[in-house]
């Protein structure tokens, strides 16, 4: 039996000698920062294949290991399964690229370098501009427990309705929205669309961004019937978010998406 100490999550196996994903260490910053960039760019293709491009609307990032004040993120005007390793760029957090080719998406950099100026802690950022997201963020109201996956992001996200629908390219426009994610997980922008951030890792952010789009359709689809939900109750509800929506389940979802575009984009290394 595996020791229970090292266990983070209930669906790490007992028993011994079976295959399951591992969360890496890194023996340098140079290898974590092409893990991160790899994993960056699988985010970006993720998103593509769930249908969540809209133009050149939505950026991904990822803070660098080695140079904190930096972050990696996906070039302006390149589509999402156009992403690769060797057209990523570097940023700092006045928006200055320091590493690549292409020009960075002013709105991404007003939004991302403030939230993760201001959040330490937060390693990795997603938004888009998605079907869905954006419908429900018209309501300017919070999703409710009415799956369990929904669940996950009970009392683990906020809407925000600074700004709201103002595009967010002047010079400090992120400083109050940044505000809005101490100690959770996703936002909730009125008029605007859906943010998702991790502490864990790019996968975390990725998938809780993928997973947030899918349960604002289901809520959309749900309230389209006329017919008030049964909620999941709020003890449930924090007990499946606790098993479900942490950071490590964030990443481990992730997985089979990396699996699969490993075998299917291999172009995405270049």
């Amino acid at each position: 039996m595996l020791d229970r100490v090292k266990r983070v999550s209930i669906y790490q196996p007992e028993q011994p000698g079976l295959r399951f994903p591992e969360v890496p260490a890194f023996a340098t910053p140079a290898e974590e920062r092409r893990h991160r960039k790899e994993r960056l760019v699988a985010a970006c293709r993720s998103f593509a294949l769930h249908g969540l491009d809209y133009g050149f609307a939505g950026h991904l990032t990822v803070r660098d290991p080695e140079h904190p004040h930096l972050y990696w993120t996906n070039p302006m005007a390149v589509h999402f399964s156009q992403v690769k390793v060797s057209n990523l760029i570097l940023a700092d957090h006045s928006g200055r690229v320091v590493e690549g080719d292409h020009a960075i998406n002013r709105a991404g950099f007003v939004l991302h370098a403030a939230v993760h100026e201001a959040h330490p802690d937060i390693v990795a950022m997603c938004h888009a501009h998605t079907v869905h997201g954006v419908a429900f963020a018209a309501l300017g109201k919070k999703l409710e427990p009415i799956t369990q996956d929904a669940a996950v992001f009970f009392e683990d996200h906020v809407v925000i309705g600074d700004q709201a629908g103002k595009v967010a390219v002047e010079d400090g426009a992120g400083a109050g929205i940044a505000a809005h994610f101490k100690g959770v997980k996703a936002a909730i922008h009125q008029n605007h669309g859906l943010l998702t951030v991790s502490r864990h890792s790019i996968e975390a952010a990725a998938f809780w961004f993928i997973a947030l789009e899918r349960c604002c359709q289901q809520q959309l689809m749900i309230d389209a019937t006329g017919i008030a939900p049964k909620l999941v109750p709020p003890d449930k509800a924090r007990f499946s978010r606790e098993h479900v929506g942490s950071e490590y389940i964030g990443w481990l979802h992730f997985q089979p998406i990396w699996g699969q575009l490993v075998q299917s984009q291999p172009d995405m290394f270049d």
